[in-house]
C-alpha cells in the first residue's frame, strides 16, 4: 500500500515588511500586519475542519503568530525546523526591494536563481534544496506514523513554498520564480511512491475538505480526490 500523507504548505500573512517594500529575511521586528492577521484569521476557518495531524514551522515570529492563529486551540504542538527558514539574504537584508532590483545580482535572481549566491549570505539553490529534503522528510516521518491518509501543516515563508512546489512538479530551480505564493496562502500537495501531486497552488479562498483523503484499493497510487489527471493536477483559488 502506497503512503500517501499530504502537506498543506501555509505562507505567512502579510507583514509590516511587505508593506514597506523591504526584503526582510531574518531582521527583528517583522511582525503581522492589520492585514496579514485578517488573512491568517481566515486561514484558520479555512483549515478549522480538517483532521490535522502534525504541524511544523518556520522559527522566524511571521510564521510562529501565523501558525498558531491557523491552528486554533487544537492543542497540536508546533515543531520548529530551521529548515524551514527564510533564505539569509546577507547584505540585501533590510533594503528596499526598489532599490535592489537596481543591483547586477537581481537579474540573476530572477532569471538564473541556481547560481545566486547572496552577499554574506545564503546561496539559494543551497537554501531551496535544504527546504525541499525537510519537507520529504517530515512527509516520510509522518506517514510513517499516521499512514496513507495523514494531512499535516507546514508554514513557512514565500520562496521557500515556491522551492518546495519546484521540486513536486519535477521543474529545475531556476525556473521557481514562475511560481506564485501570495501571503496567507495554502499549497497542497501529496506525495506518493511514484510522483508528488500538486493538489492545490497560491489557494486563498477554495474549500479544503477534498483533501482528506478517501479510503481507496491498495493497488490505486494515485489520489482518491480525482485530482491527478492531465488538467487537474494544480488549481484551487488564488
Amino acid at each position: 500500500m502506497a503512503l500517501m500523507p499530504t502537506v498543506l504548505l501555509l505562507r505567512h500573512g502579510r507583514t509590516t515588511a511587505n508593506t514597506a517594500g523591504i526584503l526582510a529575511g531574518h531582521m527583528p521586528g517583522v511582525a503581522l500586519d492589520e492585514t496579514g492577521l485578517a488573512q491568517v484569521a481566515e486561514a484558520a476557518k479555512r483549515l478549522a475542519g480538517l483532521p490535522l495531524v502534525a504541524a511544523v514551522s518556520s522559527p522566524l515570529p511571521r510564521c510562529q503568530e501565523t501558525i498558531h492563529t491557523a491552528l486554533g486551540d487544537r492543542g497540536l504542538t508546533v515543531e520548529i525546523d530551521e529548515a524551514l527558514a527564510e533564505y539569509r539574504y546577507g547584505d540585501w537584508e533590510g533594503r528596499k526591494l526598489s532599490e535592489l532590483v537596481h543591483e547586477p545580482l537581481w537579474k540573476t535572481v530572477q532569471e538564473h536563481p541556481s547560481a545566486a549566491v547572496f552577499p554574506n549570505g545564503d546561496a539559494a539553490a543551497h537554501t531551496a534544496a535544504r527546504a525541499v529534503a525537510a519537507v520529504r522528510g517530515h512527509d516520510a516521518r509522518i506517514a510513517a506514523e499516521y499512514g496513507r491518509d495523514a494531512l499535516w501543516l507546514a508554514c513557512t515563508h514565500g520562496d521557500i513554498v515556491k522551492a518546495v512546489v519546484a521540486d513536486a512538479l519535477g521543474l529545475h530551480f531556476d525556473l521557481f520564480q514562475r511560481i506564485s505564493a501570495g501571503t496567507a496562502s495554502i499549497t497542497a500537495i501529496r506525495y506518493t511512491a511514484e510522483r508528488p501531486y500538486v493538489l492545490r497552488l497560491n489557494d486563498t479562498g477554495s474549500d479544503l475538505s477534498d483533501l482528506v483523503a478517501a479510503k481507496q484499493s491498495s493497488d490505486d497510487p494515485e489520489p482518491a480526490d480525482g485530482s491527478e489527471g492531465t488538467a487537474g493536477a494544480v488549481g484551487g483559488g488564488r
